[in-house]
């Protein structure tokens, strides 16, 4: 891999977890130029329809671009068919479009997305996961994709509990992403001084909502609140 790729701006850490009738996606704002930190505020996020959301790891470039390609798909299917696409045909398609990036991919020039929607045929969240050669592969409660992800799905197994309401699964999602940043450096925690938060977002019957910058940095202070006392973050009952 040349050193241009190395220096180009990556993303890093995703989470994801279904709640009760529904899911949550999560992300943390920084993205890494080799040992550099090249931006404090990346948006890995993204609406791609009324019932779906897409983020990403990886080159930032590629993945926004992914972000704004599959989104003009989803609208324009819509517009000539008149309806929208299931949740299984955009989450092959975006496969496809992964897959034709193959060849970037072996160079070096790789973004890998988490795709996310609410089923509006079983009325449940569901998860979908990539890799460079396409999918999609779903996933089953929750995921974590990125550099920091071991840490995050160590997190996750602890705290998250099937059914769980909308706000306990953004908690959830904010204490993986703490854990992330907590043991991955290429992870970004939240930023308080900045007010640079992560971005959260839920999807459910009444569609796609990205917390507002107030509402994620509650999240945000209240977790970092517990650190203090906790660093190691709430405990899981062993009963």
């Amino acid at each position: 891999m040349s050193q241009v790729v190395r220096d180009l701006p990556h993303g890093t850490t995703i989470v994801a977890a279904t709640c009760d009738h529904g899911v949550v996606l999560a992300g943390d704002r920084r993205a890494t130029a080799g040992n550099l930190i090249a931006k404090r505020d990346l948006e890995k996020v993204f609406r791609s329809d009324e019932f779906s959301a897409y983020a990403y790891a990886g080159t930032g470039s590629l993945g926004n671009e992914f972000a704004r390609l599959f989104a003009l798909e989803l609208e324009h299917y819509e517009k000539i068919e008149g309806r929208s696409m299931s949740l299984d045909g955009k989450a092959n398609r975006l496969a496809r479009m992964v897959r034709g990036n193959l060849g970037a991919a072996m160079q070096g020039l790789a973004a890998v997305p988490l795709f996310v929607g609410y089923d509006e045929d079983s009325g449940q969240g569901r998860i979908f996961s990539y890799d460079v050669a396409g999918g999609p592969y779903e996933e089953h409660r929750y995921y974590s994709i990125g550099s920091g992800s071991p840490f995050a799905m160590s997190a996750l197994k602890k705290l998250y509990a099937d059914d769980m309401p909308a706000d306990d699964a953004v908690l959830a999602c904010v204490q993986a992403l703490y854990d992330a940043a907590d043991d991955d450096s290429a992870t970004g925690g939240a930023d308080l001084a900045r007010r640079i938060f992560p971005i959260v977002a839920t999807i459910t019957a009444d569609g796609y909502r990205r917390l507002s910058d107030a509402e994620a940095g509650d999240v945000a202070a209240h977790v970092v609140r517990e650190r203090m006392g906790r660093p190691d973050g709430p405990a899981a009952r062993l009963r």
